[in-house]
């Protein structure tokens, strides 16, 4: 970094968290403190005071609690009116993209300072809203608009199936890629297993996780009681927890700027580059549903930041809403079944702080690196496979540092092939591209979905109803995968596809 000015070198030089389990319900600290806990507690991770100079604050979407321009309020709290003030969009992707933008800002000399943040206090917000408890916080924002989610980017058919939400969706990428790899079922579930203890055990060391227990691989992927099936193949603890109260928060300056305000240099971590991609986001608008070309193209461009050897890291974040998402990713990156795929505890045993667990990954990803891993990789991905965004950090700087180009969306879509046209009508014979079976709350059936290859090529979904239990009983066989299998399309009189197996 020689030609480099210092002023022009970002580093990451204050990590805070704040995890709140209150005794009453009406003692539970709202978002918009757990935020400025989590700053404050940054700064005096940093040893320098920093706040009062922030010029630059993102504030990662929160869905627990509305407010109108939280990001405002949250400058104002500080004392501070930053030139770069933004609350972003749903995304959990979004903390690493603002980590990475705000280091591209401090390169640019465009700002000295910057703050990113997010926090959740869903765990209070419900059991306030079941118990008919008012809650003492900044009155709720009625007039201003719900973030847009999953239904909102999704087709009719889709949303009247109950195949529009993470958890039914994620599935099918699972079922895809299983059957892709040449795994049963059975394969596909231990691999899932074996990986989620591995997240378990991550979660036990952390001060700030949620749930602190280790679980062996047969109890993640058994069904029990407190373990129900949601939409198979995922039971409760193979998915995200969003229930919890936590706030997270970085902050960065520059190399001069840290070394002036006399912060110890173990405590500088550099941001050295990422890339970002996206898919369509309605999700049947993609061409196959066994990888993702976005975090293909992501994972591959942050590997040539360690040489092209994803085994180059010494400690990885796999984001791990749903097993598919690290499942896929450690395939990319050339790592192996031992994979150890964070440094967090993973969204279901850290806990699922909504779009800004990743906030929380990276702090725990700084510690490991002031406590010695030289090259670290923050994955973070967000809505249905659809948002990725990679970012490196190291314990030193590097001549190229920051100058790789972010978005690898061209990539992305030169290896994407034709997009099947989906329709909504279909007869004759219908080929399984992927599957799930939705349960309710009992462990009851509702009914399956699969997602359909016609006669013709195009794609549709097409549902089977609970009494059709030789369909179910050959999509749910955990020795042979249902993917490529034939069978019957025919129109309810509802107009929804059914489908039954040759």
């Amino acid at each position: 970094m020689a030609n480099t000015p210092e002023d022009r070198i970002p580093v990451i030089v204050g990590i805070g968290e704040i995890v709140d389990r209150p005794k009453e319900i009406t003692e539970g600290l709202e978002p918009l403190d757990l935020l400025e806990q989590a700053l404050r507690r940054a700064e005096r991770d940093a040893g320098a005071k920093l706040l009062g100079e922030v010029q630059s604050l993102d504030v990662v979407n929160f869905l627990s609690w509305r407010y109108r321009d939280p990001e405002k309020l949250l400058a104002e709290r500080l004392g501070v009116s930053p030139q770069h003030c933004y609350y972003g969009p749903v995304g959990g992707e979004s903390p690493i993209r603002y980590i990475h933008e705000a280091a591209k800002r401090i390169a640019r000399g465009e700002c000295t300072v910057a703050a990113i943040c997010g926090a959740e206090a869903q765990s209070t917000a419900t059991k306030a809203e079941r118990a008919g408890v008012k809650l003492p916080w900044t009155p709720f924002a009625h007039d201003v608009e719900e973030p847009k989610r999953g239904a909102a980017f999704q087709k009719p058919l889709a949303v009247k199936l109950g195949v529009f939400r993470p958890v039914t969706v994620y599935p099918f990428y699972e079922a895809a890629s299983s059957a892709h790899w040449g795994q049963t079922p059975r394969d596909a579930m231990a691999e899932s297993g074996t990986l989620w203890s591995r997240y378990s055990e991550a979660a036990v060391q952390n001060p700030n996780a949620w749930l602190k227990r280790r679980y062996a691989p047969e109890e993640i992927t058994t069904p029990t009681a407190d373990n129900r099936l949601i939409a198979w193949p995922y039971n409760k603890l193979m998915v995200a927890n969003p229930s919890v109260n936590m706030g997270g928060a970085l902050l960065l300056t520059s190399l001069a700027k840290a070394r002036a305000a006399g912060i110890a240099e173990d405590k500088l971590v550099y941001p050295l580059g990422g890339a970002s991609a996206e898919e369509p986001r309605d999700y049947l608008l993609r061409d196959q549903f066994y990888e993702s070309h976005p975090q293909n193209a992501v994972l591959k461009a942050v590997m040539d930041l360690a040489g092209g050897d994803g085994r180059k890291f010494d400690a990885i974040e796999l984001y791990s809403c749903f097993p598919c998402v690290p499942k896929m990713a450690r395939r990319t990156l050339g790592l192996g079944a031992d994979v150890q795929p964070t440094v967090t505890g993973g969204l279901t045993f850290f806990g699922a702080p909504l779009n800004t667990y990743m906030t929380h990954a990276a702090c725990a990803m700084i510690r490991r690196v002031r406590d010695g891993a030289r090259l670290g990789l923050l994955y973070g991905q967000g809505g249905f496979v659809t948002k990725h965004h990679a970012l490196v950090v190291a314990k030193a700087p590097t001549r190229e540092a920051l100058t790789q180009e972010t978005s690898v969306q061209g990539e992305a879509d030169r290896n994407k092939r034709a997009v099947p046209e989906f329709v909504t009508e279909a007869s004759g014979k219908g080929k399984v591209e992927s599957f799930t079976v939705l349960y309710g709350r009992g462990g009851d059936v509702e009914h399956g979905v699969v997602m359909l290859r016609t006669a013709d090529d195009r794609r549709t979904l097409a549902r089977i109803p609970a009494s059709d239990s030789a369909t179910l009983g050959h999509l749910l066989n955990t020795d042979h995968t249902p993917v490529g299998s034939l069978g019957e399309i025919t129109m309810a009189v509802d107009g929804v596809p059914g489908w039954r197996v040759a």
